[in-house]
């Protein structure tokens, strides 16, 4: 019989944390019961011995639905005053992956992802044609204000504001970016890796960000390792962060945990801050940044979650 493996699902909300010192007690919890009701939606499936694929899904669609994260519902606008969302999705038994780009209206975009894997013979698909694939698999649809924030509205308005005057930038990471996602390891030792955003407030539109991009921001391999990525994404697509972290456990025989903290390490001064969460074929998740913090948890098979924010501040929840 084959051996079985130790279920392991990890999340991210984001290497663009507000700072600890401004983090009131309401909205930091508010922040951890969003994390843990992720991991709950996530490892439910795995408990059940369901496939890491199903577990991703659950999680970032969870964290897609939470207005406090940066994807989906509390997406931040671009500097037009629109919301262009990515998401990608990746199985690293078979090396599948679906991913949308510049869309607005699947509720979950998720989703719209994991059709393009399982329902086209496309990896990536942008824009209106995505839009339109994504009617055609009757993914449910949401008018743009059930997506739209007073919070985002109102940082697209500060920043717009401070280029028109010509203010030096002093936005913290959470005023530039955000992400969520997740990767799973299943009883069958099958990876996976999710990830969905809203992107940069103010930036271009059209702007495609590395979540969509597999090897940067999303990748997933059984050989290796699944993650996923949270920062400037420009930084983490131009040294495809997250395959590196799977050549060099291929390659070079590292340890997931040293591969994952010498790329966040080596991406920051390219201006690459933010951070990711990586899985390997066994062995407890790592979940590395160079940012103030990120937005992260983590469950394995005692079924007990564990979620932080800043350095150093995990909390547990005994299930």
């Amino acid at each position: 019989m084959p051996h079985p493996h130790i279920p392991a699902l990890a999340i991210h909300g984001g290497a663009g944390t507000i700072p600890n010192a401004a983090l009131d007690g309401k909205t930091r919890a508010a922040h951890h019961a969003g994390l843990r009701a992720a991991l709950t939606a996530g490892f439910k499936i795995l408990a059940a011995g369901g496939p890491a694929l199903d577990a991703v899904t659950a999680a970032v669609m969870a964290l897609e639905d939470d207005p406090l994260f940066n994807a989906a519902r509390g997406a931040v606008f671009n500097e037009a005053g629109r919301l262009e969302m990515d998401a990608a999705i990746m199985d690293g038994g078979t090396r599948q992956a679906g991913a949308v780009a510049g869309i607005c209206g699947p509720k979950n975009p998720i989703l719209a992802a994991r059709a393009v894997m399982e329902h086209s013979s496309a990896v990536l698909l942008a824009g209106a044609g995505a839009e339109a694939f994504a009617r055609s698999q009757n993914l449910l649809f949401m008018p743009f204000d059930y997506f739209e924030t007073p919070r985002r509205r109102d940082a697209l308005a500060l920043e717009l504001n401070r280029r028109a005057t010509g203010a030096p930038d002093t936005r913290t990471d959470a005023d530039r970016h955000g992400t969520v996602g997740a990767v799973a390891r299943d009883a069958a030792g099958n990876l996976a890796a999710a990830t969905s955003t809203g992107g940069m407030t103010g930036k271009l539109p059209g702007r495609i960000g590395d979540t969509p991009i597999f090897g940067a921001g999303t990748y997933a391999d059984n050989a290796t390792c699944a993650v996923s990525c949270t920062g400037t994404g420009e930084v983490f697509i131009r040294f495809t962060a997250a395959s590196e972290i799977a050549a060099r456990l291929r390659h070079a025989g590292q340890s997931l945990a040293q591969a994952a903290q010498a790329v966040i390490a080596e991406l920051l001064p390219h201006g690459g801050d933010g951070g990711l969460i990586a899985l390997g074929r066994e062995g407890p998740p790592v979940m590395p940044f160079n940012s103030t913090g990120m937005y992260r948890g983590h469950v394995t098979s005692d079924g007990i979650l564990h979620t932080a924010i800043h350095r150093e501040d995990f909390t547990t929840q005994v299930p």
